[in-house]
């Protein structure tokens, strides 16, 4: 196994939140444990004011259903845990139950590196409904963070083509397994490389990296700092010019460059890490082309986004690779996606199907009924539309109507694919090249107007005939008479 699972996932079982063991154990005293339940995994908006998102974390959600099951520890400590009244909150018979469970159930899900939309399911459980419901906070918390930051860096790298941008963000995550984790979503979204060494290992992600300040603190003098770090690394040097005085800097590398070439080397680069970037890297490449390094890279990083990274690039900045860190690694302007993981239809005692809708007094709260799956249509390579459909509506597989006319495609995916069946992952696994070479494929097939960082257009997704007759049923029946 190559991935951060290996080193958090000691006590899968217990990564929960109290409420839904005491949900489950009021589900396995009223005989409904093992009554099959649909739930869907979905957002609820786009992050970063935007329209989509990429969906990642599928390999840590395998990784943690391989192991999901409560030891002899944890059911031990699970005994210990009290209700109000100093009685046990779980009884023996129960944590007995829990001690045989094991993920049997199927769950299906997009491919990792999909593009996504709101209220579009990405993650499908059917399972018995104790254990689905016991996956709930677990699923939510393995998928929601990476496809924040795998949607973040797409816009990072979107923002910055054609010029490469590197993770940088491992020292300002949250936690080393936050900075894992980041880092990994955001060679899939489009990021060239990171500077987290243990991530280079992990999955192959290229590792990048110059030098801090302090390098050139120790040594007191600015050209003396660059001469030693190139005779150290004379075919791999990037120079940090802005310690003291960024113009002269760029005359210090400059002459160490020269020195390089005469001994049959380059300079590969130069970082500017503040101050006016326009400015800068403007005279610093004038300074760099008149002596005749015209291939010297200029790399700038320093609280970097996609926003001003558009900016600087408008202005005319002279930069051609970028170093960002804090405010893709950490998803600095929105921190948490709104994913969210609703029951969507219960099975009766009798095996009967039941759909289940939250009807909610905001209408982005209320959410799609039935066993649901997701079909996206395309026409000569491109994207022209989702269909949430309900898979018991066959007739709902018929081609969709596009402003009363019949639509035409060549080519229809069901993006819900087989991840887990009867206790066993199915998928194929991918390595992080292949995903992040399917996410750019994926990003190629959209109209560039539904991915734009700002005031993008909503890319049709549309709800099937059936599903919208199941929720009409349902908000009616729920409805209170009126007075």
């Amino acid at each position: 196994m190559t991935s951060y699972a290996k080193a958090i996932f000691s006590n899968p079982a217990l990564l929960t939140d109290l409420y839904q063991l005491t949900m489950a154990q009021g589900y396995w005293r009223q005989g409904w444990a093992d009554r099959r339940a649909v739930f869907h995994l979905f957002f609820r908006r786009a992050p970063f004011g935007g329209r989509f998102a990429i969906a990642c974390g599928m390999e840590a959600v395998v990784e943690f259903l391989k192991r999901w099951r409560f030891t002899e520890e944890d059911l031990g400590y699970l005994a210990t845990l009290k209700a109000p009244d100093g009685r046990p909150l779980f009884c023996p018979e129960f944590l007995d139950y829990l001690a045989g469970l094991r993920f049997e159930g199927e769950l299906l899900a997009v491919r990792e590196g999909t593009i996504i939309f709101a209220h579009e399911p990405f993650l499908r459980v059917q399972a018995g409904l104790l254990v689905s419901q016991l996956l709930e906070t677990p699923l939510l918390n393995l998928v929601g963070f990476p496809t924040l930051v795998a949607t973040k860096a797409a816009r990072v790298a979107r923002a910055a083509h054609p010029d490469p941008v590197i993770e940088f963000g491992l020292r300002r995550a949250q936690g080393f397994e936050a900075a894992l984790i980041a880092a990994r979503a955001t060679y899939i979204g489009g990021c060239v490389g990171t500077s987290h060494v243990l991530a280079g290992k992990l999955w192959d992600i290229p590792v990048r990296g110059t030098q801090a300040h302090s390098w050139i603190l120790a040594f007191g003098d600015e050209r003396r700092a660059f001469e030693a770090y190139a005779e150290s690394y004379p075919s791999s040097c990037v120079l940090l010019v802005d310690t003291f005085d960024t113009i002269q800097g760029v005359k210090h590398a400059i002459e160490v460059a020269q020195k390089l070439k005469e001994k049959g080397h380059r300079l590969l680069g130069i970082r500017l890490d503040s101050g006016d970037l326009v400015t800068l890297s403007q005279k610093a490449r004038q300074m760099l082309d008149e002596a005749g390094l015209n291939d010297v890279v200029i790399l700038a990083s320093g609280d970097l986004d996609e926003y001003r990274i558009s900016r600087l690039k408008a202005a005319g900045a002279q930069i051609n690779a970028w170093g960002v860190g804090t405010r893709l690694t950490t998803a600095f302007d929105e921190p948490a996606l709104s994913v969210v993981y609703k029951l969507a239809a219960i099975q009766d005692g009798n095996g009967a199907w039941h759909d289940r809708m939250k009807i909610s007094a905001e209408t982005a709260k209320q959410t799609l009924p039935g066993i649901l799956r997701v079909r996206r249509y395309y026409a000569a390579g491109q994207s022209q539309m989702d269909v949430i459909y309900d898979e018991r509506d066959p007739q709902d597989l018929q081609l969709p109507a596009k402003r009363g006319k019949e639509f035409t495609f060549d080519e229809a995916v069901e993006l819900l694919q087989p991840l887990w069946v009867g206790g066993e992952p199915v998928q194929e696994v991918r390595s992080l090249k292949e995903i992040r070479e399917y996410v750019q494929r994926q990003l190629g097939a959209f109209a560039s107007e539904y991915l734009s960082l700002r005031r993008a257009k909503a890319f049709p997704v549309k709800m099937a005939r059936g599903v919208a007759i199941r929720r009409r049923q349902l908000r009616y029946h729920h409805e209170e008479p009126s007075a």
